[in-house]
C-alpha cells in the first residue's frame, strides 16, 4: 500500500484532485473561514502564505499521506480538501480528515468527497480501518461522517479548551467489511 499515487476522483458533485502549490491562496481563505477555524485543531505553527505553498505544494509527492483538494466539477473552483494520514501498515489503518469552506456547504459536496475518499481507501489501498476525530459540537460533520458509514466508537472527553469551554472529540470510524456491505446494498 503506498500514498505515493495521488489520484483523480471523480463524482456527480466534486472532483477531488492533487494539489498544487497555486491552491495556497484558496486555501489560505478557506483556513481563515470562521466556521473552519471553530471546528479544526489550532495549527502548531502561523500559517503565512509560504507556509502554505510550501505545504500544498509538497503534497502531490508525499508518500506518507493522501492529500487531495475537493473542487467544483462545473468551475474548477477549489472548496476544501480531504485527507488519509497516519498509516497504519500492521493493522491496515490510517485517519481521515476534511474540511470544507462556506461555498461547498449544504451542497452535498463533503457527503460525496468523503465517500470518494473512503471508497479509494478500501478498494484501492487495501485498507481494513479508517478512523476520524470531530468535535461533538460539530453537527454538520457528524451528519455527514454517520451518512457515509462511520460509526461512533467512543468520546474523548474535554480534550482541548476552545472560547473558555470545555470540547469533546468524538472518534468515528468505518472498517472494510462494513464499507463493502453499504457500498453492496447503494447498487
Amino acid at each position: 500500500m503506498s500514498f505515493s499515487v495521488k489520484p483523480v476522483l471523480t463524482g456527480r458533485k466534486t472532483v477531488l484532485r492533487p494539489f498544487t502549490e497555486a491552491d495556497a491562496d484558496v486555501m489560505s481563505e478557506i483556513i481563515a473561514d470562521p466556521e473552519v477555524l471553530r471546528f479544526t485543531y489550532e495549527p502548531s505553527n502561523e500559517l503565512t502564505l509560504e507556509r502554505l505553498q510550501s505545504w500544498y505544494g509538497s503534497r502531490a509527492t508525499a508518500p506518507d499521506r493522501l492529500d487531495l483538494a475537493v473542487t467544483d466539477p462545473a468551475t474548477g473552483e477549489l472548496l476544501g480538501e480531504v485527507v488519509l494520514n497516519e498509516y497504519d501498515p500492521a493493522a491496515r489503518s490510517c485517519t481521515f480528515r476534511t474540511l470544507i469552506g462556506p461555498r461547498g456547504r449544504g451542497r452535498g459536496i463533503g457527503t460525496e468527497a468523503t465517500r470518494l475518499i473512503v471508497g479509494h481507501g478500501f478498494g484501492e489501498l487495501g485498507l481494513h480501518r479508517i478512523e476520524l476525530g470531530a468535535y461533538a459540537d460539530n453537527r454538520r460533520a457528524l451528519h455527514v461522517y454517520e451518512k457515509v458509514g462511520f460509526m461512533v466508537e467512543g468520546v474523548r472527553r474535554e480534550v482541548q479548551r476552545r472560547d473558555g469551554e470545555w470540547a469533546d472529540e468524538v472518534i468515528m470510524a468505518i472498517l472494510d467489511r462494513e464499507w463493502a456491505a453499504l457500498s453492496s446494498r447503494a447498487r
